[in-house]
């Protein structure tokens, strides 16, 4: 931490920075009220419309490490200020939408924005004294829950009671306001902490690889996952991939440094965090259906948009309630027991579920969300913790926006394996398909096994020695040793 910042503003700092991630989450949630409304709105077909939420999800993923770099070469500070640039730009541009054009590239400029969480983390790195660092980093990760459970209500009551308009308007300002905060009241953190050049064309290739991943991946069930197109892009995605790694190894000043992320503490939290990923978004895809559909289904409760984002919200507040207790169970038993805890909630969360399934009961749901909120709570204060303990400061932005794309990657393949799941297991009610109860136990039971998978790979991580980490850092590029700051 910086001297000449005062530890006393540390919280006034955390709560800044988690601000801002609440902020990036809603705008993530925003659309999901007017999704059913954007061919109509826009007169366009509904999948033209889709691409709304496409392009928000591949300008974060391609954008993510490209602000980690960054953040690392010119400040973190100065990149979450420029992040937040084109996240009101955007919001002002789908505000003046008439068409679905614009809208859509308004939607990929606030993707653009989704690096402030990772820049956050990272910067906490920086400016939070060493025992307050742990609690600081599960409240800023358990902001993300937080931000997408109040986002849906949020947006739903607007859409249903104002203009659509407004709910981009209300993000612009929200959006500026953050920006004032973290301008006036965030210290600056370590400035130019890593030297070199940025690597364009890893950038660009990896970008590139992404966009095809993710596009084939998001966009398979509706194109066909043996269409030609589909095969293409994943084809493309893997040969694309595997040029980057080439590059990114040969390259003196990568994008990402692959050396680093091969480290087994870096790999395996990595490779817990796309199970986590997985995990994490399964529910949150099941559940509002079956909150949404017909009564006369048998297993829907037909609730309204509103009511299930009502519904939803108390789970992402849970994240919030949970995260100082997670970062407790760091200081004792370190951050890897702390995210196997959590997986193997998550696994528990989706247990419970089966029989509830059919059941009628609201509640019900509503405990598993609440369950299965409070394992991603304990999994994500813990996931960053685990990468900036094996990592060198100068690349703590770089390494943690990496785990972030992991978790995104994570959450996109769950998006298109429950769209399998769900779209091949229907039952028939009159002229309607619609997804069979024994598709959502199918479902929920994938995301239970899932989620027992991140705990074992959770579990086998291979921590390096703990150390208290001193005030005063070094400068020269040596990885810390892990943090395990007491909460």
């Amino acid at each position: 931490m910086d001297s000449s910042q005062p530890a006393a503003r540390s919280g006034g700092v955390v709560g800044i920075l988690a601000f801002s991630g609440i902020v990036a989450a809603i705008t993530q949630t925003l659309v999901v009220p007017l999704i059913g409304k954007l061919p109509t709105l826009f007169d366009t077909t509904a999948s033209n419309a889709s691409w709304v939420v496409t392009a928000t999800l591949l300008a974060a993923a391609v954008i993510t490490p490209v602000a980690g770099r960054l953040g690392d070469m010119y400040g973190k500070k100065r990149m979450l200020l420029a992040s937040l640039v084109p996240l009101i730009l955007g919001s002002v541009v789908c505000a003046l939408s008439s068409s679905v054009v614009p809208m859509i590239a308004g939607r990929g400029l606030q993707g653009l924005g989704m690096g402030v969480v990772p820049l956050g983390i990272s910067l906490l790195r920086d400016v939070v004294p060493a025992e307050k660092l742990g609690s600081s980093i599960a409240l800023m990760s358990a902001s993300m829950g937080v931000g997408g459970a109040l986002g849906l209500p949020f947006s739903a009551a607007i859409a249903e009671n104002a203009s659509w308009r407004v709910l981009f308007w209300v993000v612009a300002a929200l959006t500026l306001a953050v920006a004032t905060l973290i301008w006036f009241f965030v210290p600056a953190g370590r400035e130019n902490t890593a030297s070199g050049s940025f690597d364009l064309l890893g950038a660009i290739g990896l970008g590139i690889a992404l966009v095809c991943l993710l596009l084939g991946v998001s966009k398979g069930a509706d194109w066909g996952w043996g269409s030609g197109t589909t095969l293409g892009l994943l084809a493309a995605a893997i040969v694309l991939l595997l040029a980057w790694g080439w590059w990114e190894l040969r390259s003196a000043e990568p994008l990402v440094d692959l050396r680093v992320t091969a480290r087994p503490q870096v790999l395996m939290t990595n490779a817990a965090s796309i199970l986590v990923g997985f995990a994490m978004y399964s529910q949150s895809l099941v559940i509002p259906q079956l909150l949404q559909l017909p009564k006369e289904t048998g297993y829907g409760l037909g609730e309204s948009m509103l009511a299930m984002g009502l519904w939803m919200a108390p789970a992402g507040l849970m994240m919030m309630i949970i995260s100082p207790i997670g970062a407790k169970l760091s200081a004792a038993k370190g951050p890897r027991i702390t995210l196997t805890v959590g997986a193997l909630v998550i696994a528990l969360g989706y247990g419970i579920s089966l029989p509830l399934i059919g059941n009628g009961s609201a509640l019900g749901l509503l405990a598993v969300t609440i369950v299965c909120s409070t394992g991603v709570g304990f999994a994500y204060g813990a996931m960053p913790a685990l990468i900036m303990g094996a990592v060198p400061q100068s690349e703590t932005a770089s390494a943690n926006s990496f785990n972030t794309l992991m978790r995104s990657i994570g959450s996109s393949v769950s998006a298109a394996v429950m769209a399998v799941v769900l779209a091949q297991m229907t039952t028939k009610f009159g002229p309607v398909s619609l997804p069979s109860e024994s598709g959502f136990r199918v479902a929920m039971l994938i995301g239970s096994c899932v989620g027992i998978a991140a705990a074992i790979v959770a579990f086998l991580i291979p921590v390096r020695p703990t150390a208290t980490r001193p005030q005063a850092e070094p400068t020269q590029d040596t990885a810390p040793e892990a943090v395990e700051a007491k909460a």
